[in-house]
This record gives structure tokens, C-alpha cells and sequence, in this order.
């Protein structure tokens, strides 16, 4: 009989106790007796968050299927049960088993978000894990870091002994064999990061020499040792319809924040967008076949109670079977009353005749991205998208019956003119016209057009054009906020528009974590043990605490953010080879700021450097 790590007094007094107890449908429960590895995965947030995230559950059906080896789950605990659990001195412990985390193998934490960084050293601490990596004996796990965020490590590198960089499915059979190896072998802690840092894929931060020039630049990192690679190459798996993938997903007891079945259908993006880091890190494009995906689809219908699927990808519209993969599902899931989610489509009429299929009939929101108020800074940007591609979309749905439209834009993208910024309001109030022109006053049923306009900051974020560029001060993006705010007051339409804006200080600090280096490190602890944690959240958050700890750690903000990088700087993560070129990514920051258009990967290679894996959609020589 499985005994809970919470009593029963501490479970009636905290808020949703079935995020501590496990023992969920579809969980795996195994022999320890029988087990050589222990593996226990993390989310750094609350439960309900991390269980709507598709590479955990890909790495959990992963491990599992190893029979020497049982994954096993954490997540942080919230604000309530962290505090009862320091005043009691209750060890941080897994879900499954209830053990304690420091028991185990591995801890293995997924970087999704820059702003869950203090939520590591909670795991960390509540767990009796040292923060300091250096200062972790065999009686310690190792600590490995994988996802979007471990393609800049270095901020939060002295807190891991491993990262993992790429994708998951190709690499760890290999590490786990080593680790029994080396274990058995009787070998020091040290030397098996030494082991395991000549993996491909496999980064390890001790490994590594960083030296500084006085104005605070890199002046050079390298290994210490001649057989630790000088850069890690990305993992990229070759063919994703022969690969892990879970069709019998952990089914959580409360409701998750993503609450429904996931089907993905793709990875990489043909669009090119010189904003966005998840179109460069995941190419080259591969697709999943179409019958792998039917078969996925009805186990994972039959193995759970979710009522919507939804389809996975960065641009589920270039999916090159989605008519007949979607024709497939409308029947399967109208057979099992489930709902079809389409995310990422971009709005023409096949995505509307789609939705017309598979929503009920009072319609939902339709979303558009352009991201920016006018077309020559979607050009800088190279979103891809004509303001009449947007009004036509807008006039096809408007005749469909939809009534609601949804627009995010960002604020303080490179080049941005005052003119950039009330064009978006002028864009909010054209959609609004096409309304009125396009649905007469007798067939609107009393409904008035609702345009929800939504403005976020730019970041710039590693492996992306925008690397080199400078972003805007706190001042600077609430001047642009109101700037926008007037602007949409300003139409004609102004009362069928709603503008809803993000938070200045939370920008900021993701700024600096997206491109900052190892001195980053210290500010973090620093801000931790000033009671920093779950920054994500507004009501968590506190931004004089981080001002403090950057002031008392004599580091500057403005120096990881508003200042524009040289050509040649040596960025953190340039050990880090992604398959995309940095001289790719150069020549188009130099086309962004010429306002010169790249065509996207279907139209035309433009030669990024990710065709050196041997595969990909649309690479030369890929498949």
C-alpha cells in the first residue's frame, strides 16, 4: 500500500491537495526492487500547468518504456504547501512513489519560461539539493536541465550539473547507460559529468571555462578538457513517426490549464518570422505521417475522457496532409462527441469552411497575429502577412457569422515609429469597417463586432535575427502602451475596440534571462532569498526585491538589455550550434533592418544551415 508524503491534516487544509497525491489514471507505478535508474521529472509550476505539457509526457511514456528505468513526476508546490513544508521540514518528493526527490537518479527540470528560474531553486531547496553544483556528492541526483530555455543555460548553469540540448527522444538511452556504468565502475561524481559532457547533445556546465573582457563582454569560452566538444549540436529527431509518443497520457485529477488531448502534428515552421526563437530552434521542418497521426488519434480517444483534441505545431496550416488528417477527424470525434481545437491556422477559406465544420454554432473568437501595426514593420519582421490578408481573412469570417475577432501585436519591435504604433489602432478599425460593410444592420441579430486588441513586449531572445538588437526601457513600453491606447481612442470605432496590454517589469526581467550570462546566476539566488517565486505570476511577483538584488550583486539591467550588440560580439550561447547559422541569423538582421522580405522555406531555402542534419520538409537532400 502506496503511503502518502502528506498526512491527511496537511491535505484538508491546502488548496487543491490532489495536486500532491498521484496514483492518476494512466501513471506508472513500478517494482523498485526491480529498477536500476530513477528518473523523476519536473515542471517548475504549479501541478495543473505542468500536466498541460506535451514534452514531459513525451519523456515520462519515454523512460517508462525502459524497464530499467521509472520516471516519475514533481511540481512545485504552491505558496501554501511551501510554506508548511519548510515549517515542518517535509522533504520535496515525487508523485508516484512519494518519495523524497533527493532520493533519486536524476531530476530532470523542463526550462519552458525565463520567469520560472527562482521556482528551480524552490524545487532545489525543498528537495535538500545544494544550489551550488559543484558542492552535489553521489548522495545527490543529477540535476539536468532540457527545453526552449536550455538553449541559453548560462544564467542558471551553476544550479544544473547537465543540460540537455535539443530534442529528448535521441539521447537519453545513452546517458542512463552510462550512468550505470560509470555507477557501477565506482567512478567520482566529477568524472562521470566529464563522461557524460562527450555525449552529443549533452552540455555540462563545470566543463567549461568563461573569460571576460573588462567592459563586461565575453572574451572567450571554452572546455577545459581536450576531449569535451567546443560547441554541443542540437538533437533533432530524424524521423517523427517513429519515435516515442504518449497515447496513454497521465489524466489529471483536477483540471489542467490546457484540459484536452494533444495531437502533434509537426515540428519547425517554413515562416521565418526574425522574431520568434521557436521557428529557429526547431527546424528542420519534419512532419508526423498521416496514418501514424489517425492511429494516435484513436488510442488516445480511447485511452482518455478528454472531450477536445487539439493539433499541435508552430503553423498547423503548412501541414502538408491537414485537409485529409482533418476530414479523418471531424468523423472520429463527431462519432465520440470531442471537440476539435485548431490552433495556428492561419484564416483563409479552408480554415473557415474547417471551423464552420468542427465548432458549435455559437462561434468563438477568430485570432490573428500581425504583430505589428503596419506593413513595413511586418516586413522588418518578416511575419508574412499583408494587411489584406488580414481584412479579407476578417471578411470571410464576418460573412461565416463569426463577430469576435482577436489581434495581438508587440511593442518595441526594431524600427518602431510612432507611426508603427497607431497603426494599430488604424488596422483595429479597418477590421471594424469590413464588419459594417460586410454584414447589413438586418443580419446581425443585435450583435455588435468585438475586436479585442492585445499588445505584448518585444524580447529578444537567442538564435533568433533579433540577437543583436536593443529593447526598449520600462518608460519606453508604457509610452508605447498609451501611444497605442490613444491611437485605438482616436477611430472612428473605437467603442467595438478593447485594448488589453502586458506588464513592464516582467518584461524586463525576461529580457535580461533570455540573453543574459553565468553572473545572472547570483541574482537569482539573491532574489530567491529575498522570497522570490512564482515570478510568472502577478501576484507573486516583486520587482524592488529584483531591483535590490541586481543592485547588490553590481549588476547593471541595462547592460543584458537596451544596448544594441556589435556584429562580431561573443554571445553566451554561440557554444551552442542549433543547425541554424549565426551568419544566417546576421544576414537577417541586416534584411530586417533594410525592411527586406525573406521568402518562407516552401517558396524558396534560403540556405539557413539546418539541412546539415540530413532531413527536413522542405531542406535540400531532407525528407
Amino acid at each position: 500500500m502506496r503511503k502518502l508524503a502528506l498526512p491527511d491534516e496537511i491535505l484538508l487544509q491546502i488548496d487543491k491537495p490532489a495536486r500532491y497525491i498521484g496514483g492518476e489514471k494512466n501513471s506508472v507505478m513500478k517494482d523498485k526492487s526491480l529498477i536500476d535508474v530513477r528518473f523523476v521529472m519536473c515542471f517548475p509550476d504549479l501541478y495543473e500547468i505542468g500536466m498541460s505539457h506535451l514534452g514531459i509526457q513525451i519523456l515520462y511514456d519515454m523512460f517508462n518504456s525502459f524497464e530499467d528505468t521509472w520516471c516519475e513526476r514533481v511540481y512545485s508546490p504552491g505558496t501554501d504547501l511551501d510554506a508548511i513544508m519548510r515549517e515542518r521540514e517535509i522533504p520535496l518528493f515525487a508523485l508516484e512513489s512519494q518519495d523524497p526527490v533527493k532520493s533519486f537518479d536524476f531530476l530532470g527540470i523542463t526550462l519552458q519560461y525565463e520567469m520560472c528560474y527562482t521556482n528551480i531553486l524552490q524545487i532545489l531547496d525543498l528537495s535538500k539539493i545544494p544550489f551550488d553544483a559543484g558542492k552535489r556528492t553521489w548522495d545527490d541526483p543529477i540535476v539536468i536541465g532540457g527545453g526552449p530555455c536550455s538553449y541559453n543555460p548560462e544564467p542558471i548553469a551553476k544550479f544544473f550539473d547537465l543540460f540537455y540540448i535539443g530534442e529528448g527522444e535521441t539521447r537519453y538511452r545513452e546517458l542512463l547507460d552510462l550512468y550505470k556504468k560509470d555507477r557501477a565502475a565506482g567512478v567520482s561524481r566529477e568524472e562521470f559529468l566529464h563522461h557524460a559532457g562527450q555525449l552529443p547533445g549533452i552540455y555540462a556546465p563545470s566543463l567549461y571555462n568563461v573569460k571576460y573582457k573588462e567592459n563586461g563582454l565575453i572574451e572567450s569560452f571554452h572546455p577545459i578538457f581536450d576531449d569535451v566538444p567546443k560547441t554541443v549540436r542540437k538533437e533533432v529527431v530524424e524521423d517523427l513517426s517513429k519515435t516515442y509518443y504518449p497515447t496513454r497520457p497521465v489524466l489529471p485529477f483536477i483540471k489542467a490549464t490546457q484540459d484536452r488531448l494533444v495531437l502533434e502534428i509537426m515540428r519547425g515552421c517554413i515562416r521565418g518570422c526574425r522574431f520568434c526563437q521557436a521557428g529557429q530552434l526547431y527546424r528542420p521542418i519534419r512532419e508526423r505521417s498521416l496514418e501514424v497521426l489517425k492511429q494516435y488519434a484513436k488510442e488516445l480517444i480511447a485511452n482518455t475522457g478528454h472531450e477536445e483534441i487539439c493539433l499541435s505545431s508552430l503553423s498547423s496550416s503548412d501541414y502538408s496532409h491537414l485537409q485529409e488528417l482533418l476530414l479523418f477527424l471531424i468523423d472520429e470525434c463527431d462519432a465520440n462527441k470531442i471537440n476539435i481545437s485548431l490552433p495556428s491556422l492561419r484564416i483563409d477559406q479552408f480554415s473557415l469552411d474547417v471551423m464552420n465544420k468542427v465548432q458549435d454554432v455559437k462561434k468563438t473568437s477568430l485570432t490573428f497575429a500581425p504583430e505589428a501595426g503596419t506593413q513595413r514593420l511586418r516586413n522588418v519582421i518578416n511575419k508574412g502577412l499583408t494587411e489584406d490578408d488580414i481584412l479579407s481573412g476578417s471578411k470571410m469570417a464576418f460573412e461565416g457569422g463569426w463577430n469576435k475577432v482577436k489581434l495581438y501585436f508587440m511593442l518595441g519591435l526594431p524600427t518602431e515609429t510612432e507611426e508603427d504604433i497607431k497603426g494599430i489602432g488604424k488596422l483595429c478599425n479597418e477590421i471594424a469597417k469590413v464588419y459594417f460593410d460586410t454584414v447589413p444592420k438586418e443580419k446581425r441579430n443585435g450583435q455588435k463586432i468585438q475586436i479585442t486588441a492585445s499588445t505584448s513586449f518585444f524580447i529578444p531572445k537567442p538564435f533568433t535575427a533579433f540577437q543583436w538588437a536593443p529593447m526598449n526601457t520600462q518608460e519606453e513600453f508604457r509610452e508605447k502602451a498609451y501611444q497605442t491606447r490613444c491611437g485605438i481612442l482616436e477611430t472612428l470605432n473605437q467603442r467595438s475596440i478593447k485594448y488589453n496590454w502586458h506588464d513592464t517589469d516582467v518584461s524586463v526581467l525576461e529580457g535580461v534571462f533570455a540573453r543574459g550570462d553565468r553572473k545572472i546566476a547570483e541574482v537569482i539566488e539573491k532574489a530567491y532569498e529575498k522570497g522570490c517565486i512564482f515570478d510568472a505570476w502577478n501576484e507573486t511577483f516583486h520587482y524592488d526585491k529584483w531591483l535590490e538584488s541586481f543592485d547588490e550583486c553590481g549588476l547593471s539591467i541595462d547592460f543584458y538589455t537596451t544596448r544594441t550588440r556589435e556584429d562580431d560580439e561573443v554571445f553566451p550561447w554561440d557554444f551552442i550550434d542549433i543547425g541554424v547559422t549565426k551568419a544566417f541569423l546576421l544576414r537577417e538582421w541586416k534584411n530586417a533592418l533594410n525592411e527586406k522580405v525573406t521568402a518562407n522555406c516552401r517558396a524558396q531555402c534560403q540556405g539557413c544551415g539546418a539541412a546539415s542534419y540530413g532531413v527536413g520538409f522542405y531542406c535540400p537532400g531532407g525528407k
